[in-house]
């Protein structure tokens, strides 16, 4: 059974047992609530908050960074409700109530107690910069209007799709100067998490519908440069019987299904985009002596993805006390004897979390992306455990030491004065009658934290221009990542191909696994290229007795093909500078021989790897009868002749 995952609107949720009913089942509702008094919104149109930043956004490195080559980190919140939380009778577990005939509203959270210039207001006043707005597949494709009720403080929503109120929080965020980052949180509206049929992105629909509604979110929202983001999908885990995986090729893969969905944002609908990319959080059941695991973004380490355009790529995370390297969160039925994160010492904890997911920014390699922690939060004012409290201190005292990216769970809540639950975790909550009561508001504990995370030391400015390391891995299929190859065509029919983004030349491969590593720097491609299937171009027997494919005079490999585990094709680029000649061979049929950094790029695999300052002009194999054969060798040039 799949770990319901509490994330905490309601303190009751942390009550819920993780066996299939109660997964199922998700949340108590909680009472109806009264609307608030009818008020105009206020327009932000002109009223920039958030200065400072020009889209799009882009990536150097481990750093996220603007238009002008400034670092951008995102100090985010999560304004959720359009992916399944509030149903306008007070109750949270949408889908309970939609199912039984009910409107479910599916929008943000708060806009029936407060006008959406307020709302905003309060987030750049929390200092932040950019918002994770979620949104279910359903929202979508939803047509029915919104109840008055409902948008009671935003009365010229009332009669609008819920999309089209999603449109209108979006133009208003963004008139205000915040960044926007799309997040498919669930499928159907329902709260998250637990065996609700939204554990993957096709698990209550197919991929190619899930593909279709994000080209179609995207296009959406294309000619809004400060939407500069998508979340692809949230918390994929286990349903019931099967686990997601990271490289398998199955329908369960959730390493090529984003892989591929990333690749068809940039080339079919918005190449300004960032792609976040969230880990796996949860895979096996939950019970001692079981296997189970939270893998998050410990895969990437040896399988990363490589994009189109390779300075988009974000990887994410989330963290919370009450869940742990391998603890569900669950309590009482289900639950492990697994430390949770709240559980750990303050070294164990930050080894944990660096093994998890903080690598990513902290080690260069193929690997090395932005990481935002887009989820992290704890209760707030009802939060006395000492343990919870040393976690979230420890936590951002981590966030403040990696100066990771990062966006709080969640911003926006209720505050109710009828002795019914807050939305406790919220740093900011209106009562029924439109009080905000916000974090910094009264006795909440978690401001100072808060205040410490918003003004510690953290990088600005320019970012300098980072060495690229990108990895190629066509396991199932073609793994053509530049544009200008995918244009050419297919230059080896019923091979398996692979290239290197553009600006980015071959710098490394794998004796089995048929891996590649590329490298930025190097040639400048003049467009010409050529796939290389025989001896022709050899110069010299640098592999005595080994069947060799090399490039032509002052052209260098972006690319190769194979046919099973045996290379068929060497894949050329030209350029018009004057290369050298001469060369070494590498040799790795026996062992390691690496230059440079970039990582493991075939874990498990023999590797060899050119130095830095070399380019790759030819690969060396034993020829079998009838087809090619795995590398054993490289040919390695200087760069400069």
């Amino acid at each position: 059974m799949t770990p319901p995952r509490v994330k905490a609107d309601d303190r009751s949720m942390r009550r819920i047992a993780p066996s299939a009913l109660a997964a199922l089942l998700l949340l108590l509702p909680i009472a109806p609530t009264t609307q608030a008094a009818a008020a105009p919104p206020t327009t932000v149109a002109t009223q920039q908050l958030v200065t400072g930043w020009t889209p799009p956004l882009s990536t150097r490195g481990r750093y996220i960074v603007d238009a002008n080559g400034n670092r951008f980190r995102l100090k985010s919140g999560n304004w959720h409700g359009a992916s399944g939380t509030w149903n306008g009778s007070g109750d949270q577990n949408d889908d309970a109530n939609h199912h039984a005939g009910e409107n479910s509203n599916r929008m943000p959270l708060g806009l029936d107690r407060a006008p959406i210039a307020d709302i905003i207001s309060g987030f750049a006043e929390l200092g932040l910069n950019s918002i994770r707005l979620q949104f279910s597949n359903e929202m979508i494709h939803d047509t029915a209007p919104v109840p008055a009720a409902a948008v009671a403080a935003n009365p010229s929503l009332a009669g609008k799709t819920p999309l089209q109120v999603y449109d209108v929080v979006v133009q208003q965020l963004t008139a205000a100067g915040f960044a926007v980052i799309l997040n498919n949180h669930t499928n159907t509206t329902k709260w998250c998490c637990g065996l609700d049929g939204n554990e993957r992105w096709n698990a209550s629909q197919s991929t190619e519908t899930w593909e279709s509604d994000w080209l179609f979110m995207v296009n959406r929202y294309k000619t809004n440069p400060r939407v500069v983001g998508a979340d692809l999908y949230n918390e994929v885990r286990r349903d019931l019987l099967d686990d997601p995986n990271w490289g398998l090729g199955d329908e369960h893969d959730w390493f090529a299904a984003s892989q591929h969905l990333g690749d068809r944002i940039l080339t079919e609908a918005n190449p300004n985009l960032l792609i976040v990319v969230e880990g796996i959080n949860w895979t096996g059941i939950p019970a001692d002596g079981l296997p189970h695991d939270r893998p998050t973004l410990t895969p990437a380490r040896y399988l990363s993805h490589t994009l189109v355009a390779s300075d988009k790529l974000v990887y994410s995370a989330h963290f919370y006390d009450y869940t742990g390297p391998r603890h569900s969160g669950a309590t009482g039925t289900g639950e492990t004897h697994d430390p949770r994160y709240r559980d750990l010492s303050p070294e164990d904890l930050i080894s944990e979390l660096n093994r998890q997911a903080f690598f990513v920014t902290g080690e260069e390699g193929h690997f090395t992306a932005p990481l935002w922690i887009s989820e992290f939060g704890i209760g707030g004012r009802e939060e006395t455990g000492s343990l919870q409290r040393a976690w979230f201190e420890h936590f951002v005292d981590q966030l403040i030491r990696t100066d990771a990216d990062f966006a709080y769970w969640p911003v926006v809540g209720w505050h109710n004065t009828n002795g019914d639950p807050d939305n406790g975790w919220a740093l900011l909550a209106w009562d029924t009658t439109g009080h905000r009561i916000g974090l910094y508001d009264g006795d909440d504990w978690r401001a100072s934290a808060w205040t410490r995370l918003m003004n510690a030391p953290s990088k600005t400015g320019p970012v300098d221009a980072a060495t690229v390391w990108k990895m190629l891995s066509p396991d199932h299929g073609d793994f053509v990542e530049s544009l200008r190859m995918r244009a050419a065509g297919d230059w080896d029919s019923g091979a398996r191909k692979a290239a290197c983004p553009d600006g980015l030349r071959l710098i490394g491969l794998s004796h089995t696994g048929n891996r590649g590593l590329c490298r930025s720097g190097g040639p400048t491609w003049s467009g010409a290229y050529e796939a290389v299937k025989d001896e022709s171009h050899v110069s010299s027997d640098w592999a005595t007795g080994y069947t060799k494919f090399q490039c032509a005079p002052n052209f260098y490999l972006i690319g190769y093909s194979v046919r099973g585990a045996q290379v068929s094709s060497a894949l050329c680029a030209g350029t018009s500078q004057t290369l050298s000649s001469t060369g070494r061979t590498v040799w790795f049929d026996r062992g390691d021989n690496r230059s440079g950094d970039g990582g493991d790029f075939a874990n498990g695999n023999y590797k060899g790897q050119c130095a830095d300052d070399e380019y790759l002009a030819g690969i060396a194999f034993t020829t079998r009868v009838g087809s090619g054969g795995t590398p054993d060798a490289l040919y390695c040039r200087k760069l400069s002749a």
